[in-house]
């Protein structure tokens, strides 16, 4: 059974053993990576805007993109989008089963429903089941907090974990009844603890591919913070296929901050990594300056390189002896190490050309030995 591990290599769980499907091309549970998805902002039926938007996102490292479908013009646009997106599609429905069987025959990748939200759901079951299973198409029960279905809130009072849960049963029992076993789940809540107490809850009740998901989870700060916390405890712990980071911002930014979480659980392989020191009264050079000029000079990168850039003599050379390429600064100078080795030394003003000219250089060694990792990331960290 696959293992969780951390990014030196310890084991940190045994990840839980799910039930495998295809989304288009993309695995998702059993032991493939985990994914990362988002979703499109613009308006589905203006096709070429909501194409544009899924070849950023495409380039920001998303691998599965869900589209809206709230309406008649929207559901009519999913076959160009199908077909044209590099990356597979999901059609998220709610309110109208019809359109289900409209992304179905659109080519969609997945469908995604919401038992709260869907109107005479439960009695087409039956036809969404044989639709989908000979399309090949999986379907995402997707319970959320805020459209919990109101007889489960009558039940609970709220939208507890339990409430979350049953509502998601539930309606794999439908799917089940017919012999349709090709499915993702996610009980989305926008309380980090009452989301991870569902997906707890959850994981040991069915053996489902779980997508993990803080809803509502706000701006870009808070929303990251939650959604760190909240992926971080369950990904540790071997729970989650596939996560999508919720964010008041534009899609790419989710990609971004959904790939980092992987990365920094070792769940993806490390793209540039910029370790950097907090800056303290020990400092005797502008660390902040130097590392936001070493990683714009390096961004896009393609290849899992380390760069420690640090300030003073007490964690500087440590730290810059353990990366792959790392700067010791002090005393208006910077002790540069490539592989735990100094290999010069030189003036303040030359340590951020120096450390680009290195890194390339680098690289290039890399890409030359067949290493390369196609989603560069920045990790700052004390």
């Amino acid at each position: 059974m696959p293992k969780v591990r951390d990014p030196d290599g310890a084991a940190l769980a045994e990840r839980r053993q799910s039930r495998r499907i295809m989304v288009g091309d993309v695995a998702v549970g059993g032991d493939a990576p985990i994914s990362v998805q988002s979703m499109t902002t613009t308006v589905t039926a203006d096709i070429n805007a909501t194409l544009q938007q899924i070849a950023e996102l495409t380039a920001a490292g998303c691998q599965i993109v869900r589209v809206a479908v709230p309406s008649a013009d929207d559901a009519e646009a999913l076959p160009v989008i199908a077909r044209k997106s590099q990356i597979p599609v999901v059609a998220d429905i709610h309110f109208q089963p019809r359109y289900v069987f409209a992304a179905i025959e659109a080519g969609c990748a997945a469908v995604r429903v919401n038992p709260g939200n869907i109107k005479k759901f439960d009695d087409r079951v039956g036809e969404i089941a044989k639709a989908a299973s000979e399309a090949g198409v999986p379907i995402r029960i997707g319970v959320n907090a805020g459209s919990l279905d109101r007889r489960l809130l009558a039940k609970y009072g709220r939208a507890t974990p339990e409430a979350l849960v049953e509502s998601a049963l539930w309606e794999c029992s439908l799917f089940e009844e017919h012999g349709f076993r090709d499915i993702k789940i996610s009980v989305k809540h926008n309380d980090p603890v009452v989301m991870v107490q569902a997906y707890r809850l959850l994981a040991q009740r069915c053996d489902y591919p779980l997508h993990l998901g803080v809803t509502e989870a706000g701006p870009a700060f808070q929303g990251t913070i939650k959604s760190a916390v909240a992926f971080g405890a369950l990904l540790a712990e071997g729970i989650g296929d596939t996560i999508r980071v919720s964010l008041s911002a534009p899609p790419a930014e989710e990609v971004k901050v959904g790939a980092q979480i992987l990365e920094s659980l070792g769940l993806r392989q490390r793209g540039l990594e910029i370790v950097s020191c907090p800056s303290c009264g020990r400092a005797q050079v502008d660390v902040y300056t130097l590392a936001d000029r070493v990683t714009a000079g390096l961004q896009g990168l393609d290849v899992p390189l380390r760069v420690a850039v640090m300030g003073c003599v007490v964690n500087g050379p440590g730290e810059a002896r353990e990366a792959d390429l790392g700067v010791a600064s002090g005393n208006g100078k910077g002790q540069i190490f490539v592989k735990g080795e100094v290999i010069k030394t030189v003036p303040e003003s030359q340590i951020v050309e120096t450390l680009i000219e290195e890194a390339l250089r680098i690289a290039e060694e890399m890409r030359a030995e067949g290493v390369a990792s196609g989603e560069p990331s920045v990790d700052v960290a004390g």
